[in-house]
């Protein structure tokens, strides 16, 4: 093994002994060019930059163009996003955002070319002691010796392989090192003959020779002519949410996402980017879309629900339905139908964004959600699954809650909320919302209009309403403890009108009655005072049609000590056709 690892030494030394000799006397004209080769970089990098060289022009005299320079502001956020659209540029050119290929299948071991051809030579031919000589040495042995004294051939020049010389058994290394006959240090040695140096330049190419052989042997002539590099295939087009990463007017809201989340760092909001498309790729986003997941009874779980004040959509989450011990197991009872889960949670969301957000410039690019805490299970089989769709949303949808609410929240989640509370960034504290049962719908019509809340929630919109919709605005007025308030209601000759309200909390008296503007007019009851109990509809509705023109009014009376908040409203309809 060791003659085999110092035959295959000695033809890489004869190799680089050639190189070095080719270098040693170049002609003058190449030195000439080699020497301007060098030099031509060091020109190019003396020139700097665009920024660099903004940077050494010498300083004006003139204040008033040094202030205008200052005055200039730039956008932090704005030149990290120009930063960021670079690097995914590069990034897509070199196809970054793909999913590292799989790791390959275990191959029999091959031998190196150098060991194989080691064992050819140590079967062949025995190693002599010049073989396993170090190049470094035979040189400096060469160059200490006198040029009336030459090397013998059998030194200086190694013979090929089919004609080994054996090692003379007195020679030992340390003479060819340092020579007793060198000449002194103060002369300067005459160039060596000119034969033995062709010699040498004959072996040192026929090694070399030999050394290309072998290697066009191992990998096949085909692929030693062929080092022109193989054509690269064009960059990727990646989209996500159906927006392409480069050359679109919403690419900019996309990627401020990924900023925000990564607080403007450059570097680690592409690094967030990589990883979602990577991993958007890898669930198969694309193929769930279209899937049939068969879980319609989880419509009443998760559902979208109208607009907040500044247009984002609401998502409503009612973890109180898995209250159902059949729709809990059908969603929890094992490991597939908790994965099926969560491909529907995920699936519901990705429906959710391309059907209502639109990442236009100033347009609506996030959502409200809302959680109702009310009899939402507490420890089970969900508890898993949970915890990693919260992971999956932070990593892959950044920035897509503009606001959360917590409705109906117990007591012991509140006091919870308040220790972990000085953990959360200021940021996230902002967006987060808890209310209790007994203000949970005054919280919510901060964030959304009554006519956009649906009725389970303490508002007015439901679904299939032949009167009214989520353009009916909605009017709220509070009515003071042990007082009573009219609302009233103008009507036109032969119309009907509609009207609609709800009081939060209940324990109140309600009666409406029809007065005309005639003097001599009679007062029509329309409907009779009586006390509004919890169990009742929660939305009244009532109508009248009147003969002459007058006014209808809504008489509430709190009986409590308590405030209360009535929300109503009402339209006019023609009566012609009407009953």
């Amino acid at each position: 093994m060791v003659a085999a690892s110092s035959v295959s030494f000695f033809l890489r030394s004869m190799a680089e002994e050639t190189e070095t000799k080719a270098h040693e006397a170049p002609p003058a004209a190449e030195v000439v060019v080699a020497e301007t080769e060098e030099k031509k970089p060091e020109a190019e990098e003396a020139v700097p930059p665009a920024d660099e060289a903004a940077a050494t022009v010498p300083e004006s005299t003139s204040l008033e163009e040094e202030s205008n320079v200052v005055a200039e502001p730039v956008d932090p956020q704005k030149r990290a996003l120009d930063e960021l659209k670079q690097l995914v540029q590069a990034a897509l050119s070199n196809n970054e955002f793909n999913p590292p290929p799989p790791p390959p299948a275990p191959e029999k071991e091959e031998l190196p070319v150098e060991e194989e051809e080691a064992k050819h030579a140590d079967a062949s031919a025995p190693a002599s002691v010049e073989e396993s000589k170090p190049p470094s040495e035979t040189v400096s042995a060469q160059e200490a010796k006198p040029a009336e004294a030459p090397a013998p051939a059998s030194v200086e020049v190694p013979k090929p392989r089919s004609e080994p010389v054996p090692a003379p058994a007195e020679r030992s290394l340390e003479p060819e090192v340092v020579e007793e006959h060198a000449s002194p240090v103060n002369k300067e040695p005459l160039p060596p003959p000119s034969q033995p140096a062709e010699e040498k330049a004959a072996a040192a190419d026929d090694a070399t020779a030999k050394t290309v052989k072998t290697i066009e042997e191992a990998v096949g002539p085909a692929a030693a002519e062929d080092v022109s590099p193989a054509p690269t295939a064009p960059p990727e087009e990646v989209f996500i949410w159906g927006v392409p990463l480069v050359g679109d007017e919403k690419t900019d809201a996309v990627l401020l996402k990924f900023l925000r989340a990564r607080d403007f760092k450059v570097k680690d909001a592409l690094a967030m980017l990589k990883d979602a498309v990577i991993w958007r790729k890898q669930f198969g986003i694309e193929a769930l879309l279209e899937e049939d997941l068969g879980l319609p009874e989880l419509d009443k779980v998760v559902f979208m629900h109208g607009n907040d004040k500044e247009g984002h959509p609401v998502c409503y989450n009612v973890y109180g339905e898995f209250q159902n011990k059949e729709r809990y197991e059908k969603a929890f009872g094992d490991t597939d139908k908790r994965r099926k889960f969560l491909k529907w949670r995920i699936q519901y969301l990705e429906k959710g964004i391309m059907e209502h957000l639109h990442f236009t410039p100033g347009g609506i690019s996030s959502m409200v959600q809302v959680t109702d805490l009310r009899n939402s299970p507490r420890l089970g089989k969900h508890r898993q699954v949970t915890k990693q769709a919260v992971t999956l949303l932070q990593d892959n949808y950044p920035e897509f809650i503009s606001k959360k609410v917590f409705i109906n929240v117990p007591w012991w989640y509140l006091a919870v909320n308040r220790m972990m509370s000085p953990f959360f960034t200021q940021r996230t504290k902002s967006k987060f919302v808890f209310a209790g049962p007994s203000k949970s719908a005054e919280t919510l019509f901060k964030y959304i209009a009554p006519e956009q809340v649906p009725v389970a929630f303490g508002g007015l919109s439901k679904a299939k309403d032949p009167d009214f919709s989520t353009a009916d605005v909605v009017t709220d007025v509070s009515i003071k403890p042990s007082s009573k308030q009219t609302i009233e209601i103008p009507a036109t000759e032969t119309c009907l009108v509609v009207w609609e309200l709800r009081v939060l909390g209940c324990e109140v008296s309600y009666g409406a009655e029809f007065t005309p503007s005639a003097a001599d007019g009679y007062t029509v009851i329309v409907q009779k005072n009586r006390k509004l109990a919890a169990d009742d509809e929660p939305v009244i509705k009532g109508s009248f049609k009147n003969g002459e023109p007058g006014k209808v009014f809504l008489n509430i009376e709190n009986l409590t000590s308590k405030k209360k908040l009535v929300l109503y409203r009402y339209k006019v309809k023609s009566s012609t056709g009407s009953t």
